[in-house]
């Protein structure tokens, strides 16, 4: 019998659901852990900036699987560019993934149904942005086959891009 290699894990199956009036105390109890606040804000400090930001063309759904919140994901959807501070037009605003389901690969399966969802779209590249520092996510984000621009946004995160082929397997 063939044996599994040491990283194969059951894909999570996920769905992105609306944020409801139901379903919102469960959604922002949702926590990244020690990093949140330094590398990731909070899903109710995400929905205010979402409010605050409508030329940013927001969209957000909070993830689940098997039917319980596990993450929450951001997208500036389809937007038109405005550098510096509007990064487009497709732009991973915030990817959360609660700390009691990470190591699972939750992380991937979001961000891999974000770019089904966007390659629908039409969407030819996916960009996103992250604080620069120890314990940080740069190794996920390369892992995902995102590539640093070379730019810094007026924050000072680090803008990486995912080139996103019409077809094919995601990275």
């Amino acid at each position: 019998a063939a044996r599994a290699r040491c990283d194969d894990q059951s894909v999570p199956v996920i769905e992105f659901r609306e944020i409801t009036n139901a379903n919102r105390p469960s959604v922002v109890a949702i926590h990244a852990g020690r990093s949140e606040g330094r590398f990731v804000s909070s899903v109710t400090d995400s929905l205010e900036e979402a409010a605050e930001t409508p030329e940013g063309s927001p969209w957000y759904r909070a993830v689940y699987e098997a039917g319980e919140p596990v993450g929450f994901v951001m997208l500036s959807w389809n937007v038109a560019p405005n550098p510096p501070d509007i990064i487009g037009p497709w732009f991973l605003w915030k990817l959360i993934v609660d700390e009691r389901h990470q190591g699972r690969g939750i992380g991937r399966a979001i961000v891999e149904e974000v770019i089904r969802l966007i390659r629908g779209e039409g969407a030819t590249e996916l960009f996103t942005s992250h604080v620069i520092g120890e314990g940080g996510p740069d190794g996920f984000y390369e892992r995902m086959g995102f590539v640093a621009t070379g730019e810094l946004d007026p924050g000072g995160e680090r803008i990486l891009r995912l080139d996103l082929p019409a077809m094919g397997p995601v990275p």
